[in-house]
């Protein structure tokens, strides 16, 4: 996603619309924010009213103290003891205004991630087929991170600099406006160094971030690669493509801390010859009596607090335009249009009364039924049996191409479906329409006869069981992601699913059982494994419709000949849409149907089939590569 730069700093599309939403987030604070005005106010104020006591502090007391033999010390006393209350008052309203911020910083920043984590979940399938997991959680960690930083130190440090300096410049102007000339002019010529070498530095800082993803993206490419790598022996080519890769990084890190590093000596020493010429050139006034002594001293703080704010909001202000780049990409999360559902048919538990009149029940009877709301404001049910049916199907993920044309077929409750064809050909995108991951724009599938469209997606669902070729499973113990299936399944229930799935006997070998943590999506378990644990977690869920994508793919023949007895009994009156390329599951299916090119071309049962010698034929005796 292109942004536009400003000296290496990603800048947002439209500042004014971002910080206009932002002000929205953090309106919750008003009272805090408020607050914190006060706070950043009276910080800036001590400093600025205390800097400028020194002047009747020196004249009034230090200068005529000088060759005094017995001083009377009660008004400078006081005046220190008043300059003490002063500079207290500036370090409360310091703590005070960076505390509320840091307050106000996580509760803006935990309620972005709840909305954002929100919308994601209602967004559709084709968002996140469409984006990056890395993408995605960029907006969490990174994006989320620099506005962190903006809230609770960029914002409050830009309006005390802006304080600090505005009231500076005019404390300076009413001490003396000549020395005030002098100090703008230095003033200049160090905004000028800022830029040039803050420049420099910012576009080696990001070709220093382009270096380093780059390696760690290499890193981890080979990290994962190993095996291959020393199959083929390559470790002494993928050392020099890192060796490269790393120069490159330590070249771009060199440029960018050096001329960082540079930077800040460059102004402290300008700092220094600006302060040296501003006290020589008030010398030279006070010899001639043009100003006293006091305001020379207090003069010259002044010029120690002037340009150091300067540099500090050209710095915040480019760390702030950064994370409002980052807030802008967040936004764009939010906008994005959620998944609509128009459906109003729900599914309910149901039972029948003596004349066959289904009833809706409030309890688990075995039984489910479709709830639908008719015009008159009456309600009727259908019973729930897994009749689903394509009537001239044709859909395709972007525009202009097609990826089926015209699919037309049914399945009764009870029967077993199967696809086979070439990979590309759409079998897996019938089953995302079944589910209503993407909607059909031309045809309708009926489920019970109902237009699916008309069902709520979540009972929809509800009513079907995946089975996908990637299993995924989530942090958490065997027996909770078999739960996952159906939550209110009690332990026994998921350990007679493991078993129908022949997951069991691998699950009392594990050194927990069924307590056993699996961590990072299953990497303690083989491709198998998580399969198995996939079908188990199908199983508990008991639904209507079972949907199996390559569901035993990773799993060997004889795991598979194994577990083929349970899938059958799981399978049992149940409508099951089976995708394989391995034809031998197929062979018991009621109806097989070849699709290629997004089209239905052959259909029947595996006898009919290989009767026919046709696609079918050629595929399940090696005659044509499935792939």
């Amino acid at each position: 996603m292109s942004r536009r730069r400003q000296r290496g700093f990603l800048k947002p599309k439209n500042l004014g619309k971002t910080f206009g939403r932002f002000l929205k987030y953090i309106s919750d604070y008003k009272l805090q924010l408020i607050i914190v005005g006060v706070a950043i106010l009276s910080s800036s104020g001590a400093n600025i009213v205390g800097v400028y006591l020194l002047k009747p502090i020196i004249n009034e007391y230090i200068v005529p103290f000088i060759g005094s033999k017995n001083p009377d010390l009660t008004g400078f006393i006081r005046m220190i003891l008043l300059l003490g209350i002063i500079y207290l008052t500036g370090i409360l309203g310091t703590y005070t205004y960076s505390r509320l911020m840091l307050n106000i910083s996580t509760g803006t920043l935990k309620r972005l991630r709840v909305d954002m984590f929100t919308h994601m979940e209602k967004l559709p399938v084709k968002f996140f087929d469409t984006h990056t997991h890395g993408e995605l959680m960029s907006r969490f960690t990174n994006d989320i991170d620099a506005l962190r930083e903006m809230i609770s130190n960029g914002i409050p440090n830009i309006f005390n600099s802006t304080i600090t300096v505005v009231g500076v410049f005019i404390m300076m102007l009413i001490l003396s406006p000549l020395l005030t000339i002098l100090v703008v002019f230095m003033l200049v010529l160090m905004l000028f160094t800022v830029r040039k070498i803050g420049g420099r530095s910012a576009m080696y800082f990001m070709k220093q971030q382009e270096a380093l993803g780059k390696v760690n993206g290499y890193i981890e490419e080979m990290i994962e690669g190993q095996k291959v790598v020393k199959v083929f022996n390559r470790e002494e080519k993928i050392k020099d493509g890192f060796e490269e890769l790393n120069e490159t990084l330590r070249a771009a890190s060199t440029s960018a801390h050096t001329f960082a590093g540079i930077l800040m000596p460059i102004m402290g020493n300008l700092s220094y010859v600006q302060y040296a010429i501003t006290a020589a050139a008030g010398a030279i006034m006070a010899v001639n009596g043009i100003i006293d002594i006091g305001t020379i001293g207090s003069f010259l703080q002044y010029t120690r607090s002037f340009s150091h704010p300067i540099t500090q909001i050209s710095q915040q202000m480019n760390s702030i335009l950064n994370a409002l780049a980052g807030l802008e990409r967040i936004f764009e999360i939010l906008d994005q249009e959620p998944e609509e559902d128009a459906g109003s048919a729900e599914l309910v538990y149901a039972q029948k009364d003596r004349d066959g009149m289904i009833t809706e029940a409030s309890e688990p009877t075995g039984m489910w039924a479709w709830k639908i709301k008719n015009g008159d404001g009456t309600v009727s049910y259908i019973e729930l049996k897994g009749d689903v049916r394509l009537e001239n199907v044709t859909f395709g993920y972007v525009e202009n191409k097609t990826v089926l044309k015209g699919v037309s077929l049914y399945a009764k409750p009870g029967q077993k479906i199967a696809f086979v064809g070439s990979t590309g050909a759409g079998k897996t995108t019938v089953t995302n329409l079944i589910n209503r991951f993407y909607d059909v724009p031309d045809g309708k599938i009926k489920y019970d006869g109902i237009d699916i469209n008309q069902i709520k997606k979540s009972d929809l669902r509800r009513s079907m069981a995946m089975v996908l070729q990637d299993t995924h499973l989530f942090t958490g113990t065997v027996m909770d992601n078999i739960r996952y299936g159906r939550l209110d399944a009690t332990d026994q229930e998921c350990i007679q699913a493991a078993k129908l799935a022949n997951a069991h006997s691998f699950i009392m070998h594990l050194p927990e059982g069924y307590n056993t943590l699996i961590h990072a999506d299953g990497s303690n378990l083989s491709q198998g494994q998580r399969q198995l644990l996939a079908i188990a977690r199908a199983a508990v869920a008991n639904p209507p419709v079972l949907i199996l994508d390559e569901a035993t793919s990773s799993i060997d023949t004889r795991t598979e000949a194994l577990i083929q007895k349970g899938m059958d009994k799981l399978m049992e009156g149940r409508t099951v849409f089976v995708i394989a390329h391995r034809l031998s599951t197929v062979r018991n299916a009621d109806a097989i149907m070849v699709i290629e090119n997004g089209e239905i071309i052959e259909r029947g049962n595996h006898d009919d089939l290989m009767a026919l010698k046709g696609r079918y034929y050629q595929l399940y005796t090696g005659m044509l590569e499935l792939a």
